[in-house]
């Protein structure tokens, strides 16, 4: 109907150029994510410029083989520097690139540019960061420039405003390095002192200081949470575990606040891949994302049944409660 009314209204080329540049990019980043989609990915921000001898170079490419060892694919902008360590790391069987195009800087690095099927060319920086939103399961943010940082708030406004379902955003950065801690100090006394965030927003963030640390917090994000999703007017929580009666009460009483109207109940749903999970549902108020985080980050802190390994999302559940 979009495409009949721009039809309808206009008559220039520019506009169709437009409209042909983002549904090529979409059909593309949907045909190459197709056969993907049961396989948990992370994606790595960071600086094109960063040099191959620098410690965060280094960091980035044992991020990488950590995160493939823990389950992940890993994503990146296909670009150098961060971008590069980060492919160098995960090798082709598990390297994803988004590249955009642009008139400096951005070229293909080589270790994926070479990985067949697994190099994507966007023409939007909007289409790209779609993508990068839709296929994440997880977000590590590493020291860059206008353009990391660019991401960085991107995927803090989607994830704040609810746009994007809940995952996990590490901010890494080498040793000795302040990069992060600068930055979140200016945003908790220039931000949220002046109440232009909430408090709990800064539950957004995860702050990690090595490699394994970042890859063992997004494990521990998906120990017992699983995902969510809106059925109607109601959040779901799937869990990859069920919670008992007692767990319940104590919930509601702890998080009242996260509930427009009624309380938090237990049920079952089915998650994206049709499998059946139990789950927490309520009527979200969704003001209150930072909240919802630390919901999440209560859940994962329950003595319950976790799996051994990072759940894919197409597997069964871990076992239940005896």
């Amino acid at each position: 109907m979009s495409l009949l009314q721009i039809c309808r209204h206009q008559d220039d080329y520019e506009p169709w150029r437009l409209v042909s540049g983002c549904l090529g990019d979409i059909d593309e980043a949907l045909t190459v994510f197709q056969p993907r989609r049961q396989r948990r990915k992370v994606t790595v921000f960071g600086s094109a410029r960063t040099s191959s001898g620098d410690p965060a170079y280094a960091m980035a490419t044992e991020l990488a083989e950590r995160a493939v060892a823990a389950g992940f694919d890993v994503m990146t902008g296909a670009g150098g520097g961060i971008m590069e360590a980060a492919n160098r790391g995960a090798g082709c069987e598990a390297s994803i690139g988004l590249n955009v195009d642009l008139p400096f800087e951005q070229h293909p690095n080589r270790y994926v540019s070479s990985c067949e099927g697994r190099l994507l060319h966007f023409r939007y920086f909007f289409t790209r960061k779609l993508f990068f939103l839709r296929e994440s399961d997880a977000l590590v943010v590493m020291p860059g420039g206008f353009g990391t940082l660019d991401e960085l708030y991107e995927s803090l406004t989607l994830i704040q405003t609810g746009r994007t379902p809940p995952i996990p955003l590490v901010l890494l950065a080498p040793p000795g390095d302040d990069f992060w801690l600068a930055w979140q100090r200016q945003m908790a006394q220039g931000l949220a002192s002046r109440s232009l965030i909430s408090p709990e927003d800064g539950d957004l963030l995860i702050s990690a200081s090595s490699p394994e640390e970042a890859i063992e917090r997004i494990a521990r994000f998906y120990r017992l949470f699983h995902s969510a999703q809106y059925a109607e007017a109601r959040l779901e929580v799937l869990m990859n575990a069920p919670i008992d009666d007692a767990t319940l009460a104590r919930l509601n009483h702890d998080f009242d606040d996260l509930v427009d109207q009624g309380v938090i109940q237990t049920r079952e749903a089915c998650d994206k891949n049709g499998i059946l999970r139990p789950c927490l549902v309520f009527h979200f108020n969704r003001r209150r994302i930072g909240r919802l985080y630390q919901l999440i980050d209560h859940l994962n802190s329950l003595d319950l049944p976790s799996c051994a390994a990072l759940e894919q999302p197409a597997n069964r559940l871990c076992p239940p409660l005896p």
